[in-house]
């Protein structure tokens, strides 16, 4: 996984380049009516129920606008809330509380629902030994309040991105020319670039699970599209050499199911790409 240095600059990055898209050369509707000696307080107002997530982004986002913008804070990271609830209250320059708005509302409004979802997911699976991933099935740019979003929800980053994880898919298969050439031309190039990675293997069916096993070295492998059956053959098969991940389609329907066959990991794209946003507002207070 990618290290907190790493995780910040992405947050910083996403940061930067929203203000920027949204802001451009002024907030012109703020600055032609409201005086730059103006002060402000307004409310995030819950307008929904489910999970809160983006309260700490949030602070991060005021301070960067405008670093004398106090924040107090009722409801953290995480917790339940219901229509009505008030999360917390921003105090300070008007126009910085504005140039704000709608990128603090965006990213708390979509990371809210994504941690509503995994908790959902997380519950279902309460009583198992399986827990939830995560996937790279994220909005192009914004992936890292995404993936913290799960983490806030209760569920557990997969891979951020590809060079943080070896992950050798069908296609990475059939173009090496088989799995057992992927893996061991994976654990050279590993070698060769002095590069420490774990490596999961996806596999279409038991065959592709014993090539796997036969091969070794591999930190967890991909039940891509299995039935409950196979899938628990494939557990039983593949024992202790390895982790186990089941993925393809799964939902709420069906989740339980899969973790009862006894796999160690469920990994779900709709996490971050089949979610309603939350609905939040910001409002002034007088």
């Amino acid at each position: 996984m990618i290290s907190e240095e790493q995780f910040q600059h992405e947050l910083d990055l996403i940061i930067k380049n929203a203000i920027r898209e949204d802001v451009g050369d002024g907030d012109h509707s703020s600055l032609a009516c409201i005086p730059t000696s103006a002060s402000g307080k307004a409310k995030l107002l819950v307008k929904d129920e489910g999970i809160i997530a983006g309260v700490e982004f949030a602070k991060m986002i005021f301070k960067y606008v405008d670093q004398e913008l106090k924040i107090e804070v009722f409801i953290r990271d995480g917790e339940e809330v219901t229509y009505g609830d008030v999360v917390f209250q921003v105090s300070g320059s008007s126009q910085s509380i504005l140039k704000a708005e709608r990128l603090v509302l965006n990213s708390m409004q979509r990371m809210s629902a994504i941690a509503t979802k995994t908790k959902l997911f997380v519950d279902l699976l309460k009583g198992t030994n399986t827990k939830i991933l995560d996937t790279r099935k994220t909005t192009p740019g914004i992936r890292a309040i995404e993936k913290w979003a799960v983490k806030i929800g209760g569920g557990e980053n997969h891979r951020f991105a590809l060079y943080d994880m070896i992950m050798l898919k069908d296609n990475h298969n059939d173009f090496a020319g088989g799995i057992p050439q992927a893996i061991a031309k994976t654990k050279q190039y590993l070698i060769d670039n002095n590069k420490e990675l774990k490596i999961i293997v996806e596999s279409r069916n038991l065959d592709e699970v014993q090539q796997i096993l036969n091969a070794g070295g591999v930190y967890r492998i991909l039940l891509d599209n299995f039935d409950y059956e196979t899938t628990r053959k494939a557990v039983q098969l593949i024992g202790n050499q390895c982790l186990t991940e089941s993925s393809g389609n799964i939902n709420e329907k069906t989740i339980r199911n899969y973790a009862e066959c006894g796999v160690n990991y469920i990994s779900s794209g709709a996490l971050t790409h089949s979610i309603y946003n939350m609905d939040l507002s910001l409002k002034a207070i007088d």
